[in-house]
């Protein structure tokens, strides 16, 4: 559902706002399927189009997928093969320049927008 989608109740605009809906993946974490940090996964059944259609798609699945990334700080919502296509670039930024240094950063600009709402 897009940002502004009026199916969406006020219990579904709170879980939605403060990424309840988010929790669930930590047990991917600590399964060790998921990082913290890394390119957020993408459902199944659009990676297959994505590989088809987007240049170099596959290379932001040399690190494991994370709950924050660099795309979602840099790129708003976007849902279309054109939105793939510009969030891969920040994607690919994360996999060339992966570090501590760009992990903390991340780190600390989510906690900052899911907490105290900046950036949003």
């Amino acid at each position: 559902a897009s940002k502004n989608d009026d199916r969406v109740t006020r219990i579904g605009h709170f879980i939605r706002k403060y990424r309840v809906d988010e929790l669930p993946q930590l047990l991917n974490v600590f399964k060790g399927e998921m990082a913290f940090i890394g390119p957020r996964p993408e459902r199944p059944q659009f990676v297959e189009q994505l590989v088809r259609e987007v240049p170099y798609y596959n290379q932001r699945h040399n690190v494991k997928p994370g709950l924050a990334g660099w795309a979602q700080l840099n790129y708003p919502y976007g849902a279309s093969v054109e939105d793939s296509m510009e969030k891969l670039k920040f994607d690919l930024y994360y996999v060339k320049h992966q570090s501590l240094l760009l992990d903390i950063l991340i780190l600390i600009r989510t906690v900052e927008i899911v907490l105290f709402g900046k950036g949003r």
